[in-house]
């Protein structure tokens, strides 16, 4: 098998842990909602389907969460109460920072939306020097979907088994697959880098 050329990152339980609740916490107090009420509201759900596919922008998104939820927060305190769910998941962040050791391009692939990704880029600096970032908000489609799939293809130039895919939702990788990406469905960290030690031919650490 050829080496891959690229490999592209979702970022969501793969470089970044996160969970909902974490946001539900920060906005409830100023809310008519318990913390489980607002993390159902947002968490993968129909409302934020619609901010991460590009239907709404943050200001609209805001605006429905506080008639939902009867938030009497300002938008400014909203965005980085919404978006502090992260938790930089080390192992992974190191792997990034080998494909780049290795001036190997590497892509965000990421179903998320304008609030998440302000915030990540404040503050995770491993965020930053990307070779590019395909984001479905911006796309206007989510992943399973054909048009984000074309959209990296299109930027990065690359296809088929020249890519590289890191997700953790098996139709996600299964869409990458298809159309002949070496996919791999993440879960445990140590597993994964052994694929790209094999992969791209790296050795054994010492």
């Amino acid at each position: 098998m050829a080496t891959p050329r690229a490999v592209a990152f979702d970022i969501g339980k793969v470089l970044l842990d996160f969970d909902f609740l974490r946001a539900g916490q920060a906005l409830s107090p100023l809310s008519d909602l318990t913390p489980l009420q607002i993390r159902e509201l947002i968490d993968q759900s129909p409302l934020l389907h619609r901010f991460e596919t590009g239907r709404m922008n943050a200001r609209q998104f805001y605006d429905e969460v506080r008639q939902l939820s009867g938030y009497t927060g300002t938008f400014d305190e909203f965005g980085p109460a919404f978006a502090a769910i992260f938790t930089e998941i080390a192992e992974m962040t190191a792997l990034l920072a080998e494909f780049r050791r290795r001036h190997i391009p590497a892509y965000i692939f990421s179903n998320t939306n304008e609030l998440a990704v302000q915030y990540m880029l404040q503050h995770y600096p491993f965020m930053s020097g990307f070779d590019g970032y395909i984001l479905s908000y911006k796309v206007g489609a989510m992943k399973p979907h054909a048009p984000i799939y074309d959209a990296l293809e299109r930027m990065s130039g690359l296809s088929g088994a020249e890519l590289f895919y890191l997700d953790d939702r098996p139709e996600n990788v299964a869409a990458g697959a298809a159309r002949g990406w070496i996919g791999h469905i993440h879960s445990d960290p140590e597993v994964t880098w052994q694929i790209a030690r094999s992969l791209f031919g790296w050795p054994e650490p010492t």
